[in-house]
């Protein structure tokens, strides 16, 4: 029998924490960083990274603006398909000309198309254009302590405390008195 008060204690006062972290922890402040939410996905939107690359060198297209399959081509590397929500690379020619900036051509299937320049290291043009875009690689689930550090204010943290607090003393109360009822009977 006192084992089973024991467990009932402690999944009570668990319990009321689990219930009572959340509360404390909500404040009502947007989240503590802007700058991490994902960019909206528009129709057009392609991306070619790295916007400056040597000849021969590797190149990375996606279309995030397509529902459905694209392709990618150009005259300095083969025509790629990239499917939907994907990226796909592509060589570029060993024989594309430096300083040169060539036209990437995106097509979606929905008919959508759109154009990013990709230039070649060397000669004249070596800095990347202004349409150029580069591809931050999706960095997937950020773990951790989901920025509550940044967020928690003396306030918040005392009226999660207090709750606690209340949720321990209401289960204390509720087990002395069935401890009390029990003996009398």
């Amino acid at each position: 029998m006192r084992a089973i008060r024991a467990a009932s204690t402690a999944l009570l006062g668990a319990a009321a924490i689990a219930l009572a972290a959340p509360l404390a922890a909500a404040d009502g402040a947007p989240a503590p960083n802007p700058k991490a939410a994902p960019r909206a996905k528009a129709p057009g939107d392609f991306v070619v990274s790295p916007g400056v690359v040597n000849p021969g060198g590797r190149i990375t297209v996606s279309a995030p603006g397509c529902a459905s399959t694209a392709t990618a081509s150009a005259g300095i590397f083969d025509t790629v398909t990239i499917a939907p929500g994907s990226a796909a690379t592509a060589t570029v020619d060993l024989d594309a000309r430096r300083g040169a900036v060539y036209t990437v051509s995106f097509n979606c299937t929905g008919g959508i198309s759109g154009t990013v320049d990709l230039t070649i290291r060397g000669g004249a043009t070596s800095t990347p254009t202004s349409s150029s875009t580069l591809l931050t690689p999706p960095r997937g689930v950020q773990g951790g302590l989901g920025g509550s550090t940044d967020s928690a204010d003396t306030w918040a943290l005392a009226g999660g405390g207090a709750m606690v607090l209340a949720a321990a003393g209401g289960v204390v109360f509720v087990v002395r008195r069935r401890a009390s009822a029990g003996r009398r009977h």
